[in-house]
């Protein structure tokens, strides 16, 4: 990009205009991700690191915000690749790399990374936490794996041995490089808050390294252990051990064998409820020949005379306490209570609540009687088959009706309205 047409000589403009031309340049670059080794790195009291990514011929300075301090490993000497955008700082004439990542280059620190992150993780009580039991039969399965057709069509291979048809959501994302972490945790997210995934399965092929990089991410494994949806890892082949298979709450060394172990067995299950219904079947033949050999062994005589033997203990039993009551005084009791019994008080005071009921009610009845009504001047209107009126819809003019008065009944002929 030029800033300048030097074609007919520099054209003048101000050190504002200068500055924003740079910044301008700087942007249009856009996201890159760098490689270099870490020279000179510092803090600031806000939290910020700083430090020099060179190489034999070039450096840069490196700006590192402090909420992405957790997403980038920042050590003296390390060869590091640094992702993020270049910035031009006006109070500083100069052009810096604020960094969205910075991940360790090569199998050594990449190694003391995700041991750093592991002591974090194991502090925090994160990997003896209690696993999730994985559901015998999900209502559907949630998969996030990559863009790549490989680990997909296993997967789906495996549903289509297993089970056909079984519900499987696929989501698609990156599941490498730099944003991957984000990507894989915001998919996370979103199943997790599905009612019907119960179980998600993060998938992805082989690789090195650096590619399995952000599986190992701490931010990722802590993400696993909060999910309320059991997770079961299954990175790379069955050699790689990134982080998140100590996090997980099952780890499976292939796509394929977790699709294995999370997909159920239809001909398995169809076996298992065949073997159940026969059992059961079994066992209640066999509690109806049991009870039946119980009842052909009763003697019905023998067991009513039991049942006579019995009654007739107890009523021998409830003599003997009665006879130790002194037959005198029991007979004083009788007598004393039947004195105190006026068996014509309760009589009359009944006759006289019903006596004055029966008057409420004869007055009620009386003054709802339709001829009480009619007697205060209000009249019954019938049409010629004896329909009563309660709308002037229902007769025309000209049409005779009948009127019932309180003594007697009138014809009249209706009038047309005017």
């Amino acid at each position: 990009m030029t800033l300048f047409d030097v074609s007919d000589g520099p054209r003048p403009v101000s050190l504002v205009r200068l500055s924003a031309l740079i910044a301008q340049a700087a942007s249009g670059i856009g996201r890159v991700a760098v490689e270099g080794e870490v020279h000179r790195p510092q803090t600031g009291k806000t939290g910020r690191q700083w430090f020099t990514l060179r190489d034999r011929s070039s450096q840069i300075t490196v700006s590192v915000p402090s909420a992405r301090r957790t997403r980038c490993r920042v050590v003296a000497g390390e060869r590091v690749s640094v992702t993020g955008r270049l910035e031009w700082v006006n109070d500083w004439g100069q052009l810096q790399m604020v960094a969205d990542e910075v991940v360790p280059v090569g199998e050594g620190a990449i190694a003391a990374m995700i041991a750093e992150a592991r002591r974090r993780l194991e502090a925090d009580g994160i990997l003896a936490r209690p696993r999730q039991r994985i559901p015998l039969l999900p209502r559907a399965i949630g998969v996030i794996c990559g863009h790549e057709a490989a680990v997909r069509a296993d997967i789906e291979s495996v549903v289509a041995a297993r089970f056909p048809g079984y519900p499987v959501l696929f989501w698609e994302t990156t599941v490498s490089g730099p944003g991957a972490v984000d990507n894989i945790v915001a998919a996370m997210a979103e199943l997790d808050l599905s009612d019907e995934v119960e179980v998600i399965i993060l998938a992805r092929g082989g690789g090195d390294a650096t590619a399995l990089l952000p599986f190992s991410d701490e931010a990722l494994c802590r993400a696993v252990a909060a999910s309320a949806t059991p997770v079961v890892a299954a990175i790379g082949h069955d050699g790689d051990r990134p982080l998140v298979d100590e996090v997980a709450d099952l780890r499976c060394g292939t796509p394929s064998l977790a699709a294995g172990a999370v997909v159920p067995d239809r001909a398995v299950l169809v076996a298992r409820l065949d073997l159940l219904a026969a059992g059961a079947a079994e066992a209640t033949v066999a509690r109806l020949r049991s009870a039946d050999a119980a009842l052909g062994g009763i003697d019905r005589d023998q067991a009513a005379l039991a049942g006579l033997d019995r009654a007739v203990a107890r009523l021998s039993r409830a003599a003997a306490q009665r006879s130790l009551v002194h037959p005198a005084r029991e007979l004083a009791r009788a007598v004393t209570r039947l004195a105190a019994i006026d068996v014509r008080s309760p009589a009359a005071r009944r006759l006289a609540s019903a006596d004055g009921a029966l008057a409420a009610l004869d007055a009620q009845v009386e003054a709802l009687s339709p001829v009480r009504v009619l007697e205060r001047g209000y009249a019954v209107v019938r049409t010629a088959s004896g329909d009563v009126v309660r709308d002037p819809a229902q007769v025309s003019g000209g049409d005779r009706v009948g009127l019932t008065l309180a003594r007697g009944t009138v014809s009249a002929v209706v009038e047309p309205a005017r």
